[in-house]
């Protein structure tokens, strides 16, 4: 009788315990940290808690996630990585090359994934033919967002070639206002660069200069006008620009301090945060020239032990694909739907531009992926870029210079 009870104590203790370990659990490691951000991850992490699973948050704060990689990059060597990671692109394939991602296709075939999504878009989140990131959204990169009443009170148009761009910050400079709000890091130069080559070599010359790393096009006298405009660009930016973070150069926006900034969709988040109004507040249109840059957000798994991290990564694949996820986050962050079949009826007239041009650009070929966020290349040829444009941009270095620096630098990283 005794031997009894005590065997039926341990069984129990047992089922306790494996229904305690499947307890859906997940450490996540991201970098959205800025007020538009913050409310769109806390969406997630809402879901997450709501069908009974436990989130623990590691934020890693710094634009661009180059201090979230490094974090990362720790993790995995001391042999404890986060159960999802914020990661996009190549990254995504680098990081299965070493061996770590977990295979998510289980969930991705259930809900059928390749039906909603994109093909460019699921490309990114495959590795050899399995599913191995849950795409969040899209992100347009090539927008410029502007204070509607500074623009009123001076007569501005909303530029819609450089060369008007130009003259509107002439007239602001003329009017005692800083014309362009940046911030003074690499990643936000490189965000500003890409936007101008986009606009001034058209999809063509982008594809062959940041994605398929053509030497004659990236030594081409194009580049030089590239760089004479990114020139132009760094007089309108005001002298304090040194290291500060996106969201306060749109908070210049925002308050009346700048008329302009070039930076993603994500900015948006910032302006809809705050209460702002699209349209009425703050106004929203492509950078001069033709083409969609394009930036996905996804969460890739890492291999980790134990049911309830594993079953924790299957329930965060669902819920990052779901259509409740897409519409809610996507809402808040800035961006659009990654899947084609959820409505933007509630979505602002911004976005509705992002989805159409987006269409448009599919058709006509001039959907590009993002060298400066992560979608293009790899990190050391994006990285060897970048140097270049930011050392262009902090200096007194001439175009010519910038371009032959470009193609050795180039050249150095292959």
């Amino acid at each position: 009788m005794k031997k009894s009870v005590f065997a039926a104590a341990v069984v129990a203790s047992l089922v306790a315990s494996n229904i305690a370990k499947a307890e859906p659990q997940a450490e996540v490691l991201h970098w959205w940290t800025s007020g538009g951000e913050a409310k769109s991850v806390a969406v997630l992490q809402k879901e997450f808690a709501d069908n009974g699973g436990t989130w623990t948050d590691m934020p890693v704060a710094g634009g661009g996630g180059d201090a979230a990689m490094t974090a990362l990059r720790a993790r995995v060597l001391s042999g404890n990585a986060p159960t999802a990671v914020q990661l996009k692109g190549p990254a995504i394939a680098e990081w299965y090359e070493e061996g770590v991602l977990a295979d998510i296709s289980d969930v991705a075939e259930a809900q059928g994934w390749a039906d909603v999504l994109p093909a460019s878009i699921a490309g990114h989140m495959k590795c050899e033919g399995t599913w191995c990131a849950a795409p969040v959204n899209v992100h347009r990169i090539d927008w410029i967002w502007a204070n509607a009443d500074i623009l009123k009170a001076n007569d501005i148009a909303m530029p819609t070639t450089w060369a008007e761009f130009n003259t509107a910050a002439d007239t602001l400079m003329a009017a005692g206002i800083i014309p362009l709000a940046h911030g003074g890091q690499a990643w936000q130069d490189a965000t500003v660069f890409e936007a101008v080559a986009l606009g001034l070599g058209g999809a063509e010359f982008f594809q062959s200069a940041f994605v398929d790393l053509d030497m004659d096009t990236l030594k081409s006298d194009k580049m030089v006008e590239v760089f004479d405009q990114m020139r132009k660009l760094r007089g309108y930016v005001d002298g304090n620009f040194s290291g500060r973070d996106w969201n306060l150069a749109t908070a210049m926006v925002m308050n009346g301090e700048a008329a302009f900034q070039i930076m993603g969709d994500w900015a948006k988040g910032e302006f809809l945060a705050a209460g702002k109004v699209p349209g009425e507040d703050f106004l929203c249109v492509s950078t001069p020239g033709d083409g969609f840059l394009y930036s996905v957000d996804s969460f890739a798994m890492f291999n980790v032990d134990g049911d309830d991290k594993q079953s924790g990564q299957k329930l965060l694949a669902e819920l990052i694909v779901g259509k409740s996820f897409q519409k809610v986050f996507n809402l808040n962050k800035g961006s659009i739907p990654a899947r084609t079949d959820v409505a933007l009826d509630e979505f602002d007239s911004c976005a509705h531009t992002s989805a159409a041009d987006m269409a448009s650009s599919n058709k006509e070929g001039s959907l590009l992926p993002s060298y400066a966020h992560g979608m293009a290349l790899r990190g050391a040829q994006a990285g060897a870029i970048t140097d270049v444009v930011t050392a262009h941009f902090n200096s007194d270095m001439s175009s010519a210079d910038a371009v032959q620096m470009l193609a050795d630098a180039i050249a150095n990283s292959m």
